[in-house]
């Protein structure tokens, strides 16, 4: 797994914190996206992440993996205050994240889009495609299921496979911390258990994740901890079976996901 590290500069007492959030808020214009949210992710834990539509999910994750900086407050990962720092360094220090946006180069295969994640600073030809970069490309197909599909083009793969891809690309770049927005969208009962099977299988080689999804019962059933927000806010945290029998968050939901 990952040789990631970085030196404690703040409290060693949250050692065991590998993310957290002090009072982080991200507004637009007018509109507050992220409003003074705190909370921490514990090492090699499965945190869900879960609230209404428009709640700020996405954002608070754009904020964490340096796509966008925070208006205020501060972030800290593995004790260190990377508030602000840009994507490509926080991608160096170990935190990977997926999109709902699938954005593969549709001219390259699955294995050399996998490829080409490992070397994200490099402009990617044939000649850099050396053979470890090629045996761990391979390694990451067979962890994420796409080995039998790894010659082809990420437009020949079925959502499923778009899903995988998206994950396997963010392995490539070896995170010790995955931020993974929707990943059960659009699949089946038997996809999403792949798919969690797969996440637990990270987690028992060392890595942590914040998983944001709208499929209650595939998330619940994952995790080990629950943040909801709703309207950038924090409204409840706690154990999955705390979390649905929460009536805050099931008026959040309006009784309808929950």
């Amino acid at each position: 797994m990952s040789t990631h590290s970085t030196q404690s500069t703040h409290d060693d007492a949250q050692a065991t914190d590998v993310l957290r959030l002090e009072n982080v808020t991200k507004r637009f214009g007018n509109v507050t996206a992220v409003d003074s949210l705190s909370f921490t992710v514990r090492e090699r834990e499965i945190l869900g992440f879960i609230g209404p539509n428009g709640a700020g999910k996405s954002t608070t994750f754009d904020c964490v993996s340096g796509t966008i900086p925070p208006t205020d407050g501060s972030i800290y990962y593995r004790g260190e205050d990377v508030t602000g720092q840009p994507q490509h360094s926080l991608v160096e220090k170990g935190i990977a994240r997926t999109y709902q946006t699938f954005r593969p180069l549709n001219d390259r295969t699955v294995l050399e889009n996998i490829a080409l994640s490992q070397m994200p600073n490099s402009l990617f030809s044939l000649s850099d495609f050396r053979a470890d970069t090629e045996q761990r490309a391979r390694e990451i197909c067979e962890q994420v299921g796409l080995e039998d599909v790894a010659d082809q083009t990420p437009d020949e793969l079925p959502h499923a496979g778009m899903l995988r891809l998206e994950i396997g690309r963010a392995l490539g770049t070896d995170p010790d911390l995955l931020l993974v927005d929707e990943p059960f969208a659009g699949l089946t009962t038997e996809e999403i258990e792949r798919s969690a099977d797969l996440f637990t299988s990270l987690r028992e080689e060392g890595m942590t994740l914040v998983v944001i999804d709208h499929n209650m019962h595939g998330l619940l059933d994952l995790v080990d901890r629950v943040i909801v927000i709703s309207f950038g806010e924090k409204i409840a945290e706690g154990s999955p079976t705390t979390i649905k029998d929460d009536p805050t968050v099931q008026e959040a939901y309006l009784g309808g996901e929950l």
